[in-house]
Formats: C-alpha cells, sequence, structure tokens
C-alpha cells in the first residue's frame, strides 16, 4: 500500500507505528481529525492475514470516528487503533502497559476505549500506563449498551420512514455478528416483540440467544440472503459490496458495525434496490457518546448519556430527509453532513 498518497486521499494528519518484539506487540495508531478536538476512537485487537490488511482498516475507521465523533456532535476528532495478533494469546498487563505508553506518546492527542476483543479490564490495563483512555470502569464503563441503544433508535427511525409505524413488534431483524454490542441490540429487539435471525462465529453466542430470545440460528452465508424486514450488521465492517447487495432480501439496513459499506457506489446500488441504509456512524454513535461525555464535557452521568444517545432517532431522520432534498444516498448525505461540520472547524 501507497502509505503517503493513501493518507492524503483520506485526509490523514498522522499513523504511529508501535512494535515490541519480546511481548509480541504490533500496532497501529492512526489520526485522521484532530479538527474538533483530540482523536477518540477504540483500540481493536484482531489476527489480521496481513498488514496490509490491518492498515486499510485502521485508516478506514479512524476516518469513520472522525465523522461519527462530528455527526454525534462531540467536540472530539477521529482516530482509531489496531493491535494485530491473537487477543487470546497476547494479552497480559505488562502488554497492554507498553501499548498505553505508546498511546501516552501522542501527547493526548489521541484517546482510546474499548472495541473488538478489547474490553473495559483491557482497558483499565492501558489506563495504569496513560490517561489518554476512556470508558473506564471506573467512570464511563463498558460503551457497548449504549452502542445497542443507539442502533436501536436508529433502526426505530428509519422503520418509521420505511413502513410507516417506528414499533418493530412483529418486524424480523437478521443480525449478524451477536457480540456484546449485537447481543444488547438483540435484548432491545425481543423486549419490543421482533422476530430474530442470527449469525455468529462463536457457537455459544449463537445458542444464548437462541435460548433467551427464541431466536433463529442460519448459516454466515444465510445471515445476507434470508428473508428480513431489516439486517443488522454488527459483526466486523465491508460486508457489503455492489456484487452482493443484489442478493439482500431485506428493506432496511442498521447496524452496529463500522463501515458496513466497501464504498459509495454500494450506497448507490441500495438506492437502486429501494433498500433504506442508515449510515453506521450515524447510527452506532452510543458508544462515542458515552466515551466523549467523560473526556469532552469533564463529568459523566448516565441520564445526560441516554438523553443523547436517544437523539440518534433524531439523527437519523435528519440524514433520511437531506438524502431525500439532495436526490442523494444515505450514505453521501451522512458524509456531507459530518463533513460540514469537520470543515466549519477549519
Amino acid at each position: 500500500m501507497q502509505m503517503i498518497e493513501k493518507m492524503k486521499e483520506l485526509g490523514h494528519e498522522r499513523i504511529l507505528f508501535a512494535h515490541d518484539a519480546k511481548l509480541g506487540l504490533h500496532a497501529i495508531i492512526a489520526l485522521h481529525s484532530t479538527a474538533l478536538g483530540p482523536a477518540l476512537g477504540g483500540t481493536r485487537f484482531w489476527n489480521y492475514a496481513t498488514e496490509d490488511a490491518a492498515l486499510f482498516d485502521v485508516l478506514r475507521l479512524s476516518r469513520g470516528m472522525t465523522l461519527k465523533n462530528a455527526a454525534a456532535g462531540l467536540k472530539l476528532g477521529g482516530g482509531k487503533a489496531v493491535i494485530i495478533g491473537d487477543p487470546k494469546k497476547l494479552k497480559s498487563k505488562e502488554f497492554f502497559h507498553t501499548y498505553g505508553k505508546f498511546i501516552n506518546s501522542l501527547g493526548g492527542d489521541y484517546y482510546t476505549a474499548e472495541d473488538v476483543n478489547v474490553g473495559a479490564q483491557d482497558v483499565s490495563q492501558i489506563n495504569e500506563s496513560t490517561k489518554f483512555v476512556s470508558g473506564t470502569p471506573e467512570i464511563s464503563g463498558d460503551p457497548s449498551p449504549f452502542t445497542a441503544r443507539g442502533v436501536y433508535m436508529g433502526m426505530k427511525a428509519g422503520v418509521g420512514v420505511k413502513f410507516g409505524s417506528d414499533s418493530l413488534k412483529n418486524k424480523t431483524v437478521a443480525v449478524q455478528g451477536i457480540g456484546s454490542v449485537g447481543y444488547g441490540l438483540c435484548e432491545f429487539l425481543h423486549k419490543e416483540g421482533a422476530r430474530l435471525k442470527i449469525y455468529d462465529i462463536n457457537p455459544e453466542s449463537i445458542q444464548k440467544a437462541v435460548q433467551n430470545f427464541g431466536a433463529t440460528a442460519v448459516s454466515a452465508d444465510e445471515i445476507l440472503t434470508t428473508e428480513c424486514d431489516i439486517f443488522a450488521p454488527c459483526a466486523l465492517g465491508a460486508v457489503l459490496n455492489t456484487e452482493n447487495v443484489g442478493q439482500l432480501k431485506c428493506q432496511l439496513i442498521a447496524g452496529a458495525a463500522n463501515n458496513v459499506l466497501l464504498d459509495a457506489a454500494t450506497g448507490d446500488a441500495l438506492e437502486t434496490l429501494n433498500i433504506l441504509y442508515l449510515p453506521d456512524y450515524i447510527v452506532n454513535a452510543g458508544g462515542v457518546i458515552n466515551c466523549g461525555m467523560e473526556i469532552a464535557d469533564g463529568f459523566y452521568d448516565v441520564n445526560i448519556v441516554n438523553q443523547k444517545v436517544d437523539e440518534i432517532y433524531d439523527t437519523t431522520l435528519k440524514i433520511i430527509s437531506l438524502a431525500k432534498e439532495k436526490g442523494i444516498s444515505t450514505y453521501q448525505a451522512a458524509d456531507n453532513y459530518a463533513e460540514g461540520i469537520v470543515k466549519s472547524a477549519g
């Protein structure tokens, strides 16, 4: 990958490569923008096949955080980090202490938090060697319940537009990924009377959702093609592209995964298919709203956080309305909306 050219293309400010041979620590921290404030974005721990795959992921994720934080009304920029390797083999207190020192070297321009395979205990250990973290158990805690709540509120807004009522009762939702956020989303949906179809790479997660929510388990291939009203991608990104969206049998897409669409052309393809796409960083912003209050506001009140997360309902409607007004995809409308906020900050 031609890194400098890619940074120019996506507008990144800085990229830090962190390495400790003894601990097997290989990480990439990408700062996309600090125009609105310090960059906030979680750390993802994943056994990437190649360094290029990790770099591709962190560049897209960090840009997405800039847009997400801006659209959520936070005075924070966007960044992201990925750790390359098997978390089951590499995690230790010393590992996260060393990683925290790399974060500390950025001098407060980047705050990290939980993400895939990095939980509250891990963040606590990072916090022991740097203060530039959020989502600590002592203050705001695990952001995943707030992410799930935000996706649920955005989904209700989209359902109201698509079906005429924002009730999810008797709607069939296909949830791809039953991790902490996906499971939390299923709780909201089940409570309202939605029918669930699910898939996860972890059989135990599938079994738990089947037992607790009466969900129907489907295969990895079927989750994209199963008959449903709503497809909720809650695993990794880039699951939809111009080649596979034609196989979808849903009317609406709303999920917690970041960068669900491979590119803008996929957003246009969904418009052509009359499938309403709710941009991921609009509906999944609940977690950063939770973490952002800890950083930007200097205090923490869970009631205020929940109020701000519920406003995702209104933001979702705003993006849908903007797309209709401009005759563009919701994907492009969200980008225009968030980029306008960042540009206005210089």
